[in-house]
C-alpha cells in the first residue's frame, strides 16, 4: 500500500472544488477559498435541473474548472471516458497508471465517483485500488477497485492530478473568469445539458418549480446549499480582486459585491429553511407555508444577479 500522508480534501458542497482545494493545500500552494471558487468562475455560476434534480451542480461540462487553472497557480491532467465508448476498459485501466505514476511522486490526485456521485480525493493505492477521502469519508477509507470506477449507471470516469505551476497575472485571472461565467450564463450548447439551464434561465426553472411544486424535496435543499456556499465566496472573490485593479475598477468590483451579497443572503436564507441531509427523501417538496417565501427569496437573487452579470460584463470590458 501507497499512501500520501497529510492529504484529504477539504470539506465543501462544491465537491469538486473542496478536492482541489484539499490537493493545493498538500502542494503547498497558497490560495484562499474565495480566489479558487471566483477564479475559476464557480462561485458565480448557476445549473439547474427542470425538476431541481440534485445532480444540477455536477450535470455540466465543467472544462472552465481546468482552463483556468492555470491562472490560480495549477494545473490539472488525467483522464475523461464515458462507460458506452468500447475502450472504456482502457481508459480504466489509462487512469489507473495515471494514479500509481502520480502517487509514487508525491503528486495529489482525485477523481468523480469514487463512492456516490461527488468528487474524492485519491491520496493513495494498493494491489487492488484506489484510497480515498471526501463526502462521508473525510479521515480516508478504501480501497476502491481500479476497475469500478466509472462502472456506474451515470457512467463517467475522471481521474486527475493537480500540478503546481506559475499563477497568472490576477487581473488576466479575474477577466477570465467572468468572461467564462457570462458564456456559461448564456446556456452554451457545449457547456450546458439539454435538460438543464444556467444563469437566468436557470432561476427561472427553481422558480418555477418552487411555485408549482414539483421540485423535489432532496435536490431542492442540495442546490440551494451548493449555490448559497457558492455565493458566499463569489462576495469574498470580489473583494480580494480590488487589490489587483485601479480605483474606477474597485467602484465596479464593489457595485458587483452589492448584487453577490444580496443573492448569497437570499440563497443562504432558503439552503436554512429547507436543511440539507443525505437521508432526504427524493419526493415532490409540494407547496406548503415555506413556497411564497421561498419564491420571494428566489425572485431578489435573480433580480441580483442580472445586475451583478450586466456589472461582470462592463468589468470585461474595462479590464486589460
Amino acid at each position: 500500500m501507497t499512501i500520501i500522508n497529510g492529504l484529504a480534501w477539504k470539506p465543501r458542497w462544491v465537491t469538486h472544488l473542496g478536492c482541489i482545494e484539499g490537493c493545493l493545500k498538500y502542494l503547498k500552494r497558497k490560495i484562499t477559498t474565495g480566489w479558487l471558487y471566483g477564479g475559476t468562475g464557480h462561485a458565480f455560476i448557476l445549473n439547474i435541473a427542470k425538476d431541481l434534480c440534485p445532480s444540477g451542480p455536477t450535470a455540466w461540462r465543467t472544462s472552465m474548472l481546468h482552463e483556468l487553472a492555470p491562472n490560480l497557480g495549477y494545473i490539472i491532467d488525467g483522464v475523461f471516458a464515458l462507460k458506452k465508448n468500447p475502450a472504456f476498459p482502457r481508459e480504466q485501466e489509462k487512469a489507473w497508471e495515471h494514479v500509481k505514476v502520480s502517487i509514487d511522486n508525491d503528486i495529489p490526485c482525485y477523481g468523480w465517483e469514487l463512492e456516490i456521485p461527488e468528487f474524492y480525493v485519491i491520496n493513495g493505492y494498493n494491489d487492488i485500488g484506489y484510497f480515498y477521502s471526501g463526502p462521508g469519508h473525510d479521515e480516508g477509507t478504501g480501497p476502491r477497485p481500479w476497475s469500478d470506477v466509472g462502472n456506474s449507471q451515470i457512467g463517467i470516469l475522471e481521474i486527475y492530478s493537480i500540478h503546481s505551476t506559475e499563477t497568472a497575472n490576477p487581473v488576466k485571472a479575474i477577466k477570465e473568469s467572468f468572461e467564462r461565467v457570462l458564456y456559461h450564463a448564456s446556456n452554451p450548447s457545449d457547456l450546458i445539458f439539454p435538460n438543464y439551464r444556467s444563469g437566468l434561465a436557470g432561476y427561472d426553472w427553481w422558480i418555477e418549480a418552487i411555485e408549482n411544486g414539483s421540485a423535489l424535496s432532496m435536490g431542492h435543499s442540495y442546490n440551494a446549499a451548493v449555490w448559497s456556499e457558492c455565493r458566499k465566496y463569489a462576495v469574498e472573490f470580489l473583494k480580494e480582486a480590488k487589490r489587483y485593479v485601479e480605483s474606477d475598477v474597485k467602484k465596479l468590483l464593489d457595485e458587483a459585491r452589492t448584487s453577490y451579497e444580496i443573492s448569497a443572503y437570499n440563497l443562504e436564507h432558503i439552503h436554512k429553511t429547507y436543511t440539507f441531509t443525505p437521508k432526504l427523501e427524493q419526493v415532490l417538496l409540494g407547496i406548503d407555508d415555506r413556497t411564497h417565501h421561498t419564491v420571494q427569496l428566489l425572485r431578489s437573487a435573480r433580480n441580483a444577479e442580472k445586475n451583478g452579470l450586466a456589472i461582470l460584463k462592463s468589468l470585461v470590458d474595462i479590464l486589460h
